[in-house]
């Protein structure tokens, strides 16, 4: 590989040695433990080549600072996380990893299901405290209740194909149907509404886009079957958390897990929470969210959805891949902007 300085952000130690063995010269390769935003952006100022994930915030702020920037490779699916657009003003290639973890999402969403359809948070709670009573940890089954799964996409299919295995009828949204892959799997596509009114269990698989902002808000939460459970691993900003504590507050939803929380990046770093530059709005749905840590009906998860050893060997394969594409000259998955 050229001689080219590469900055990664947000990796272990071990990666080092994976990229060694991928033709990467150490003395060209620099890693760094956390993500990249303004305060540490001069780590990277000589970089051609940075790599984050999703914690990092690559805005104006930023690149201001990266004079000498060319590739932005993300080790993630989706790019929220960067300014997409102002990279393209500046000639800066963004790629991501569009594929890598499609069942190991679904199957962590689907620990999600069955860690609150049999109540485990409130009876591991129990048993460690040596009571062995089963008052209140009845639970339900998943044959014959119905799934609905809001994005039909590579996760999306194969979380229909986990609910179909338990029996479940499964309802999805998309906005792109395929009529075909629905009659091999044995689902039905439908709208939103009658998704979000006949499941027993919803879990959200799309990307976090201006039309997903809140797709689940103040006003779709009262379309939910009363009872439900929502899972949540996608993006924390899909679900208004506002809207999620009067879901469970007044009843709607019995249960909700969550692996992605509104406001997350601001909840990893301490310190933000204490800046006057975070918006109020922000720092409520934060609170909500920390309110949302004790309650037996939640589960919370700190982002692992995607991290499983095989995932994440192929994010760091398809990187370097990415890396090496552009040094060739034929640069692949790239991210295009929606320029105006």
């Amino acid at each position: 590989m050229p001689e080219t300085q590469i900055v990664f952000f947000e990796v272990e130690d071990w990666v080092r040695d994976f990229l060694a063995s991928r033709g990467v010269e150490p003395h060209r390769l620099k890693l760094i433990k956390s993500p990249l935003d303004e305060s540490n952006v001069d780590e990277a100022s000589d970089a051609e080549i940075v790599s984050v994930f999703i914690y990092s915030r690559v805005n104006k702020a930023v690149l201001d600072k990266l004079g000498k920037l060319r590739l932005i490779a993300t080790r993630s699916t989706g790019y929220d996380h960067i300014d997409v657009e102002e990279c393209a003003r500046r000639g800066i290639i963004v790629c991501n990893v569009p594929r890598y973890g499609e069942n190991t999402v679904a199957e962590h969403a689907f620990a999600l299901i069955l860690a609150l359809s049999r109540k485990l948070k409130a009876a591991i709670t129990r048993t460690n405290q040596l009571d062995f009573s089963l008052e209140g940890l009845r639970g339900f089954d998943l044959k014959d209740k119905t799934l609905g799964v809001v994005g039909a996409g590579a996760i999306g299919l194969h979380s229909i194909r986990i609910g179909r295995g338990f029996g479940m009828k499964v309802l999805a949204f998309d906005k792109f149907p395929q009529p075909i892959i629905a009659e091999v799997l044995g689902f039905e596509y439908a709208p939103l509404e009658r998704v979000l009114g006949e499941s027993d269990v919803i879990t959200l698989h799309v990307p976090l886009t201006p039309e997903t902002y809140h797709l689940i808000n103040m006003d779709t939460i009262h379309q939910i079957k009363r009872g439900a459970i929502l899972i949540n691993t996608a993006r924390g900003a899909i679900v208004q958390t506002e809207a999620l504590v009067v879901a469970l507050d007044v009843g709607i939803l019995s249960g909700v897990g969550l692996d992605v929380l509104e406001g997350e990046e601001s909840i990893k770093e301490e310190a933000q929470l204490l800046s006057d530059t975070l918006p109020v709005e922000k720092l409520r749905a934060i609170v909500r969210s920390y309110a949302l840590l004790h309650r037996q009906n939640v589960i919370i998860t700190p982002h692992m959805a995607f991290y499983s050893a095989e995932a994440e060997q192929r994010i760091i394969d398809t990187t370097v891949d990415n890396i090496e594409s552009f040094l060739k000259g034929e640069p692949q998955n790239v991210v295009k902007p929606l320029l105006s």
